[in-house]
């Protein structure tokens, strides 16, 4: 048996020992083995309307099931959800186990709600794409819907296994800066940029951008951000809504103040010049 294996599910390509555990905190390897350690560890369950996740134009007006687990390849330094995304199996939050057919009889159970589906969200769904994958074939079978809310930082093969299950995405594009990505997000620029061209091809796809003051709030950078995005909706022949959403302090932000409601409405003025479709989130 291996003494220890490379993880290929991301761009850090993490080689792991028995028992330990990777970047992003959930994938261990047992056996010889690479495995998730958080399938099926919910820590996070409500029935939200689809935009708060957000998503602005598919279903509008609905209700979805949010389900989230703990864990996530990046590090950012104002994640909103840190309880959560920086968490392990080791030290993780409180959680309780629900199978993939629980999960989806909840979701059924809550159509009398206005429930469509079931949304994988609030940390990194897809460190456990096995259970999104799994979980969402179920949930096609009883007639609802998938959403996947992604920082869209795995590998192609990975997107390729939940795929035919998503019904539409909202993508983390947290800046249009690679350099950012690596030395602020320890994250991947191309993965990123990748991973939303691949889910143009047989998904509806809403992006969103955090601005953090004094780090991706220039001007200059939304325009070149939302000229990549306008060039993908020519290329695929569809329109693909941009959510510039404010920052609060939260995780190693915590001292900086949050985004001028001023700069969040500037830079949406900024990003219309090219897009349809621009809102802004947290006003």
């Amino acid at each position: 048996m291996a003494d220890q294996v490379r993880c290929n599910i991301c761009f850090h390509n993490c080689i792991i020992e028995e028992g330990q555990a990777g970047a992003c905190r959930t994938r261990t390897m047992r056996d010889g083995k690479i495995v998730s350690l958080n399938y099926g560890q919910v820590t996070s369950l409500a029935l939200d309307p689809i935009e708060k996740k957000p998503l602005n134009r598919f279903c509008p007006g609905s209700m979805i099931l949010s389900v989230g687990s703990y864990g996530c390849n990046l590090r950012c330094p104002f994640c909103q959800n840190v309880s959560i995304s920086m968490a392990d199996g080791r030290q993780r939050p409180e959680s309780e186990y629900v199978s993939p057919e629980r999960l989806s009889m909840i979701a059924l159970e809550l159509k009398a709600k206005g429930n469509i589906g079931i949304a994988y969200t609030y940390n990194e769904p897809l460190m456990s794409y096995e259970y999104v994958r799994d979980t969402a074939r179920l949930v096609h079978e009883q007639g609802m819907k998938n959403v996947l809310v992604t920082n869209g930082s795995v590998k192609d093969w990975v997107l390729d296994e939940v795929l035919p299950f998503i019904d539409a995405m909202n993508i983390d594009l947290k800046c249009f800066n690679s350099d950012y990505y690596r030395n602020v997000l320890k994250g991947d620029f191309d993965t990123t940029k990748q991973f939303i061209e691949k889910a143009l091809t047989s998904s509806y796809v809403e992006l969103t951008t955090l601005i953090i003051p004094d780090e991706n709030d220039s001007e200059e950078e939304m325009r070149k951000l939302s000229a990549w995005v306008h060039d993908l909706e020519i290329r695929y022949n569809k329109k693909i809504p941009l959510h510039i959403s404010r920052f609060f302090p939260r995780s190693q932000y915590r001292d900086r103040k949050p985004t001028e409601i001023a700069s969040v409405l500037k830079l949406a003025e900024v990003a219309r010049e090219q897009l349809a479709y621009v809102y802004e989130g947290n006003i």
